[in-house]
């Protein structure tokens, strides 16, 4: 008689599949070179807002662009949070869709540790500076520290080193991409101070139209990108970020691309077949975009901040708002991350894969404090532009030190890091996949 069947108990932060790996690996990379263009501008933006022509920068800021007749004339760093990073959200819309469709994450097992490390990541933050903010006008932005940025994130992980196991970068990415999504939603339902009801309305007609070409495939740009606009327009009419209009559109995108009886391809929805469909080609397309130009031009316009000398910079982050915001990052953050991976682990009886500890948790729950981009983004919506000198401010102290914190854990697990890199890449079958990645 056959003996029983052994089955390989749960892990935490187990290796992805082969194919999930080399896609992730690249991403990591275009992202890595986005970070590295982020913090150039917003350093840029800094020296320039702290030089002796600071005006010609707050001016540039303030220069309005855009057909008035349309209500779009806007000044550039309104362009820069509505516009460009539309497109941001954009490609994170069609990476989390991915993930759950045809990526490691439709395995729900896979995709309980990032979102419940996600959702804690959002969770405690929030009371934390709700904690030490306290008052009622602070209260408004309770959700600041929430985001983590995962272009700033990688370009910490690329000064670390390249030996981090592929699970703690695919499960940075993941937890990345489920915490744009929660903040997508934040911003639609807590930062929409009017609600105008005929354009919001007005915008599920380019939408649909846009849904049904690329449903059949359809790639012609000067098709797509009119609908795109006209649905960006319209929301941001409405009093909706108009943000939340790339993420509208990138769900409409199919993941999969369908077959017809005999074969040949078809624009059936997503499941019906396999074959990539649109949504690898507008990731391929828009991702550069994304990393390259959007973030990094709303990082320059966001980041010029006057920092008063270092007795200026300490009364700034002494005050309930700010002080909220670097203990929602440095502190929250973590903490939430760790509690929830925790827990995932205890009511599962998961362990973590083999070669990782604890401590490479702790590690990553810290990077995931550099909350960057969408930080600065909720800022200026929860707190407008004068209460939004505070809010860089604070965001960029607890980003900054949480890279430092992290980069010194990180690093101490350096010849870890290294084994377990060499003992992923060491054999590899005559298709050049690592027997690690091979199904038992």
């Amino acid at each position: 008689m056959p003996g029983p069947i052994l089955r390989r108990p749960p892990r935490l932060l187990d290796r992805s599949t082969w194919p999930e790996a080399r896609r992730i690996a690249d991403i990591l990379r275009k992202e890595t070179i986005g970070g590295a263009l982020l913090l150039a501008a917003a350093v840029a933006a800094l020296i320039w807002a702290n030089s002796p022509w600071a005006q010609i920068y707050q001016d540039l800021r303030a220069m309005e662009v855009g057909p008035a007749s349309l209500h779009l004339n806007l000044d550039l760093a309104t362009w820069a949070a509505d516009g460009l990073l539309a497109v941001f959200f954009f490609v994170a819309g069609l990476e989390l869709k991915r993930e759950f469709v045809a990526g490691d994450l439709r395995d729900l097992r896979r995709a309980a540790v990032p979102v419940a490390a996600a959702v804690g990541g959002v969770v405690v933050p929030a009371l934390v500076y709700l904690a030490i903010a306290g008052g009622a006008g602070a209260a408004r932005g309770w959700a600041i520290p929430t985001a983590t940025d995962i272009a700033f994130a990688l370009a910490v992980l690329a000064v670390i080193g390249r030996f981090l196991p592929d699970a703690l970068r695919t499960f940075l990415l993941t937890l990345a991409v489920v915490d744009d999504l929660i903040a997508i939603v934040i911003i639609a339902v807590f930062y929409t101070s009017h609600l105008a009801v005929l354009p919001l309305l007005g915008a599920l007609v380019p939408l649909a139209v846009f849904a049904v070409l690329v449903r059949r495939q359809v790639r012609s740009w000067w098709l797509l990108l009119p609908l795109a606009f006209g649905t960006w327009a319209l929301v941001h009419a409405s009093g909706v970020h108009a943000t939340v209009a790339g993420v509208l559109l990138a769900l409409t995108v199919p993941v999969l691309r369908g077959t017809r009886a005999d074969g040949s391809p078809d624009g059936s929805p997503d499941g019906a077949a396999d074959g990539a469909g649109l949504a690898e080609h507008f990731e391929h397309r828009f991702r550069p975009i994304s990393a390259g130009v959007a973030v990094p031009v709303f990082a320059f316009f966001s980041s010029g901040v006057t920092l008063g000398g270092l007795g200026g910079l300490f009364d700034t982050l002494s005050e309930p708002v700010a002080a909220g915001i670097v203990a929602g990052l440095l502190v929250g953050k973590p903490i939430g991350v760790l509690a929830a991976t925790w827990l995932v682990a205890r009511f599962t009886r998961a362990s973590l894969d083999e070669g990782l500890a604890w401590i490479d948790m702790v590690g990553l729950g810290i990077l995931a404090g550099i909350g960057f981009t969408v930080s600065l983004l909720i800022g200026e919506l929860a707190f407008g532009a004068a209460g939004g000198e505070q809010v860089k401010v604070a965001v960029l102290a607890g980003s900054l030190a949480a890279a430092v914190l992290a980069t010194v854990i990180l690093r101490l697990r350096g010849r870890i890091y290294r084994r377990i890199h060499e003992a992923e890449t060491a054999d590899s079958d005559r298709d050049g996949i690592p027997d690690l990645y091979q199904s038992p």
